[in-house]
Order: C-alpha cells, then structure tokens, then sequence
C-alpha cells in the first residue's frame, strides 16, 4: 500500500481546533496536562506519522477520503513540529512557574493554531521562506 502524500483537510482542521481549545482550556483552569494531549499526538505524528487525534476524527469522514481537500503531509509534519516546539515551551514554563515563558508559547501556539482554523497557516508561510531561503543560498 503506498504511502498517503495528503491528509484531508478536515483531520487537519480538528488537529488545530484540539490544540487551540487545550490551550484555551490550561488558561481557564489552570491545569497545564492537558498541552500534553495535542503535544504527545503531534509529537507521534511528527515521529511515527501516527497522529491519535486525526485516528480518531477520521472516523468521523462521510466521504471518501479523497474527495475532501489534501493538505501536504511534509507541510503538516513541519507544521506540527513547530507546535510540538510551543506546546513543550508552555508545558515547561507552566511546570517550572515561569508564566512569561508559559503564556508566550502557548499565546503563539494557540494565535497560530486559530489563524489557521480562520484560513491563514503561519507555518506553511514560514516553511515556504525557508525553502526560498534554501534556493537562493544553493
């Protein structure tokens, strides 16, 4: 079986949604454990291509999984690692009882995750600098 090179845009779409609410929810109630739960699953996803929360909502599709829009699994992976990145910030920031750390990752992670969800991915912004970056350098 070949190896899928898309992931249907609403996996990716509950994946921002998880992130934001768990990050919207440690504000509200205090409880920063619950960053672990889109930090361990994208963690997986970046790792093992295994994401538990995209598992999970896929069994929810009403269509065929290819008539719904494909976003780019390298894009995702890269995307993903940059909010694994914030999400282990405000983790530790939160643990450690540094609230300056704590709230500035998990307020760009959190930006970023809701700006994507209304349509703009800042990640896929800066993976395409980078990228310009890499050609005009070689």
């Amino acid at each position: 079986m070949p190896k899928p090179i898309s992931i249907p845009r609403p996996l990716v779409r509950v994946n921002q949604w998880t992130i934001f609410l768990s990050v919207v929810l440690t504000w509200i109630t205090g409880q920063h454990w619950l960053l672990t739960i889109p930090l361990v699953a994208n963690l997986l996803g970046v790792l093992t291509g295994f994401n538990p929360i995209m598992r999970f909502a896929k069994l929810f599709l009403t269509k065929d999984i290819k008539s719904y829009i494909p976003e780019d699994i390298g894009q995702q992976k890269f995307n993903a690692g940059i909010a694994c990145v914030c999400l282990a910030g405000g983790l530790l920031g939160f643990v450690l009882d540094i609230s300056v750390i704590a709230y500035s990752f998990t307020i760009m992670v959190a930006l970023a995750s809701f700006i994507a969800i209304l349509g703009f991915c800042i990640g896929c912004f800066l993976h395409f600098q980078l990228k310009q970056f890499q050609y005009r350098k070689s």
